[in-house]
C-alpha cells in the first residue's frame, strides 16, 4: 500500500529553486540564506519547525474534511464551464458537468453509500477526506460509466496522488486486471495505450480530476512544481494487461504481487516516460531488454526501477528462449544488468540520495563507498523493481520500456 505524508502534521518552508543541482557549499548558502515567501532565515525555520511543540491543531489525529459546498446551484452551462476554469477544478479539456441526475445514475455502479468515506489524498499542501459521491463526481466529468467506478474508487482510495508536487515532471501509469478489465471493455491489445478505447482513456483521466479536486493539486508555483510536466498526466499509461494471451506459466502481474486470478486489481506505478525497442541486432530478445534496462537511474537513485510492456508475440519468443516464467525474465535481467561503480556514483540523484546513506554507515551504500570503482553493482536494489506486463494485439513483435516503479496495487473488487 501507498504511504505518504496524508494525515500527519506537516510545516512547510519555501525555499529556492533549483537546488536538485547544487554543491554542498552553494546548499549550505541556502540553506543559510532566507525563505523566499516569508523572508526570514531558513535555518531559523527549520530549527523551529522541529523543536516547535505541536499546536492544537497539529496535534489532532482526525483527518480534515472538505468544506465545500455540496452544490453550485443553478446557471447557464457556459457560466458554470468557466466557473470550474477559474477554480481550477478541471484539466482545462471538455467536462461533463456533474449534475445531481449524472451523480446519481453514477453511483449505480458501487454498492457503497455516497457519504461513505473513501480516504484522504495529499497532491498539494493540504489533506482532506473525500467521499464516495464526491470520487462519483470527479467520474463523471472524466467521461466515465457507471460500472467504470470501481475502478476509479479503487484509485482514489490508494491515496496515491495521479499528480506529484516534485520538481521533476513524473508521470503515472496504470494497470487495471482481472474480470473487471473484460467486464468494462477496457482494451489490452491493438491500440490499448493510445487514445481508441472509452475505459482506459476516462479511468485515466478521471485519476487526474480526483487529484487536481480531491487533493489539491496541479496548480503551477502553488502545489505544483515539475519544470516541464509531463504529458502522460492528461491520462497517463492507463490499460488492461493482456490476460488472454500470456503464455501458459506467464502469472497476469496482480497474480504475481499476491491476489487471486479471479480478483480485480489495478496497479500504480511511478515514472517519466516511455521509450521502445530499437533493432541492435541482439540474437535474443532478452538482451535487448537487458540493453534498455540499463537506461534508468541505477539502484539508489530515488524510485528508481523499469517495466516492459511486451506485445504476446514478444512473450512467446521469450518462452521460446528458456523463460517459462515471468519471474525468471526478470531475474535474468537483475542478474545481467550491471553498473560500475565509478560510473554509479556520477548520477547527482546518487550523490545526493545514495553518498549521504552511505556516510552514515547505511550498507550496501557504506560498502561500495570504499571499493574500487571497477567494481560492478546490480543496477537495480532486487528484482522486484523489474516488472513485466503482456499489453498489445500481435501485430508485430514489438515492445516498450518506460522507468516505472510500482508503487502498490490495490483491490477493486472491495468497490462493487
Amino acid at each position: 500500500m501507498y504511504s505518504g505524508l496524508v494525515g500527519m502534521p506537516v510545516r512547510l518552508i519555501n525555499v529556492p529553486f533549483p537546488i536538485s543541482r547544487l554543491s554542498r557549499d552553494r546548499c549550505r548558502d541556502v540553506v543559510n540564506g532566507n525563505d523566499p515567501v516569508k523572508g526570514r532565515p531558513i535555518i531559523e525555520e527549520l530549527i523551529s519547525a522541529l523543536t516547535t511543540p505541536l499546536n492544537e491543531g497539529e496535534k489532532r489525529s482526525d483527518i480534515e474534511e472538505r468544506t465545500e459546498p455540496r452544490l453550485i446551484g443553478p446557471d447557464t452551462e457556459d457560466n458554470i464551464n468557466q466557473l470550474f476554469i477559474d477554480n481550477i477544478w478541471t484539466d482545462f479539456l471538455p467536462i461533463v458537468l456533474p449534475t445531481e441526475k449524472r451523480v446519481e445514475e453514477m453511483l449505480k455502479g458501487t454498492s457503497h453509500d455516497p457519504d461513505e468515506v473513501v480516504g484522504e489524498m495529499r497532491s498539494g499542501y493540504e489533506s482532506c477526506t473525500f467521499t464516495v459521491e464526491q470520487v462519483a463526481a470527479n467520474a463523471v466529468m472524466a467521461g466515465a460509466k457507471p460500472e467504470y467506478l470501481p475502478v476509479i474508487l479503487a484509485l482514489a482510495e490508494s491515496g496515491v496522488p495521479a499528480i506529484t508536487t516534485s520538481t521533476q515532471s513524473f508521470g503515472r501509469m496504470i494497470v487495471v486486471n482481472g474480470p473487471i478489465a473484460k467486464q468494462i471493455g477496457m482494451n489490452s491489445g491493438t491500440g490499448a495505450l493510445s487514445p481508441m478505447n472509452r475505459a482506459n482513456a476516462v479511468i485515466g483521466r478521471a485519476a487526474t480530476l480526483i487529484s487536481i479536486n480531491l487533493g489539491a493539486g496541479a496548480v503551477p508555483n502553488r502545489t505544483y512544481y515539475g519544470s516541464q510536466g509531463n504529458i502522460t498526466d492528461y491520462n497517463h499509461v492507463t490499460f488492461a494487461e493482456n490476460e488472454a494471451f500470456l503464455p501458459e506459466g506467464w502469472d497476469p502481474f496482480h497474480v504475481q504481487i499476491g491476489f487471486e486470478a479471479d480478483e480485480s486489481a489495478v496497479s500504480i506505478f511511478h515514472g517519466y516516460t516511455m521509450w521502445h525497442w530499437k533493432d541492435t541486432f541482439e540474437r535474443r530478445k532478452v538482451d535487448a531488454l537487458i540493453n534498455m534496462a540499463g537506461r534508468p537511474l541505477p539502484s539508489g537513485a530515488y524510485k528508481s526501477g523499469i517495466s516492459f510492456l511486451l506485445d504476446p508475440i514478444v512473450a512467446n519468443d521469450l518462452v521460446e528462449e528458456g523463460f517459462a516464467t515471468k519471474e525468471s525474465v526478470r531475474d535474468h535481467i537483475y542478474e545481467q544488468c550491471l553498473i560500475s561503480l565509478d560510473e554509479y556514483w556520477q548520477y547527482h540523484l546518487v550523490e545526493g540520495f545514495s553518498r549521504r546513506m552511505a556516510e552514515k554507515g547505511v550498507e550496501p551504500y557504506a560498502l561500495w563507498l570504499t571499493q574500487s570503482g571497477d567494481t560492478m553493482i546490480n543496477r537495480y536494489r532486487s528484482p522486484d523493481e523489474i516488472s513485466i506486463l503482456v499489453v498489445g494485439g500481435r501485430t508485430n513483435d514489438f515492445w516498450q520500456a518506460g522507468d516505472w516503479h510500482l508503487i502498490g496495487s490495490f483491490s477493486v473488487d472491495e468497490w462493487g
